[in-house]
């Protein structure tokens, strides 16, 4: 039978919430999907039209534009994308890159951005990722070199998400190589890509959008910076070799966001195969009348209800401002490992069609792949968590 979707953090405004933003992403995302996954990007009218709507920010205060949320009102988005296969429009990093700004910014920079992040106007990707550095933040090489007024900004990034279309930039930099992690800083880019324009930044330019196994809506692109000037403005927070503390102190809210989708999209699929296994005969029966495919189903449904008490509890903490990077750590490693088992096992009940595109269950199993990768590897995950044990 079909899940109990109530999560134990909700109220009927939440509800109500979750039925605005349902309707969004049925009559904005899903119609257009087929259509972004072909052209590798969402496009920049989507991103205004959930400004206007109010589902951009959610969770950042009033005073600097936002919903005047909390991270229930994030998650919830999160959850109707997912439970629908919708992984091109990543409204997770926008918001995590709203964050950047509320914990570090000045109050010039939170002044300056935050408004435009939650209209619209802006679409806000963080580049961290170089083609020599992946999990090992340490070994970045993108340089930002003083000058008077401000730095001048070397390097290439890549696997960036949102990277074709940002409007800003939160570039993770080295201000004093000599330093180590005590020498990254991040610098604030604008690309000028807003309008849906080239860009107008000197020396900024967006290379590939790159050809992935999943995730095919997602503009996760390459991005160079060659002597790219920035003023003593852009450098987030005001003071330099702050970048490294800032990373780590936001990534909790990170890998709940990919921990949170993981359990909406085992439920999507879940719902998804249920009704297929339902219609779909073989031998003079449905499928579903097989003992196996029972079995499997009773299996699944089990996984998605002890990840969705685990994973509301997460929501529960982060809320309440309790939420440790061990414990974001597990919702995100369970999640995400957990995910392609149950996909996995949805796939195979489809038999030949599990392996068609057209299929939810199908666009599904190829995107959670690179679930287990960012926001940190499964194995960095394992080792984050065994640090605490």
């Amino acid at each position: 039978m079909p899940l109990n979707l109530k999560r134990s953090w909700s109220d009927p405004d939440l509800d109500q919430f979750r039925d605005t933003a349902a309707r969004f992403v049925d009559s904005e995302l899903v119609p257009d999907d087929e259509a972004a996954r072909k052209r590798g990007n969402v496009g920049h009218a989507v991103w205004r039209k959930a400004g206007e709507l109010g589902l951009l920010c959610t969770d950042i205060p009033e005073e600097w534009g936002g919903g005047g949320g909390d991270f229930r009102h994030e998650a919830t988005i999160t959850e109707e994308c997912a439970r629908r296969g919708i992984s091109g429009w990543a409204h997770s990093v926008h918001s995590i890159v709203a964050h950047y700004f509320l914990n570090h910014g000045t109050e010039e920079q939170k002044r300056k951005y935050l408004p435009r992040l939650a209209s619209g106007e802006l679409v806000g990707a963080i580049a961290m990722t170089e083609p020599g550095a992946g999990s090992d933040l340490q070994g970045i090489r993108a340089r930002a070199d003083k000058v008077e007024g401000g730095y001048v900004l070397n390097g290439s990034k890549t696997f960036i998400t949102n990277g074709y279309l940002a409007g800003v930039v939160l570039v993770v930099c080295k201000t004093d190589p000599s330093q180590g992690a005590r020498g990254t800083s991040i610098l604030i880019v604008e690309t000028g890509r807003h309008q849906g324009g080239p860009g107008d930044t000197p020396g900024f330019r967006v290379g590939r959008v790159l050809d992935k196994m999943g995730m095919k809506s997602q503009d996760t692109s390459e991005l160079f910076f060659d002597d790219v000037r920035v003023g003593d403005d852009a450098l987030l927070g005001g003071k330099p070799g702050q970048g490294f503390y800032q990373l780590m102190g936001d990534l909790p809210y990170e890998r709940l966001f990919i921990g949170v989708s993981a359990v909406a999209c085992m439920e999507g699929a879940y719902e998804a195969t249920l009704a297929y296994v339902r219609e779909r005969k073989a031998f003079g029966q449905t499928v579903a009348d097989f003992q196996n495919t029972k079995f499997k189903l009773a299996e699944v449904a089990t996984q998605i209800a002890v990840g969705r008490a685990f994973m509301d509890k997460c929501v529960e903490q982060i809320v309440a401002g309790t939420l440790d990077t061990a414990t974001a750590s597990m919702a995100k490693l369970w999640g995400a490992e957990m995910q392609g088992k149950v996909l996995d096992e949805l796939l195979q009940l489809h038999g030949g069609y599990g392996f068609m595109n057209e299929y939810l269950v199908t666009r599904m199993y190829a995107d959670a792949r690179v679930q287990r990768i960012y926001g940190g590897t499964s194995e960095i995950m394992k080792e984050v968590i065994s640090r605490s044990l």
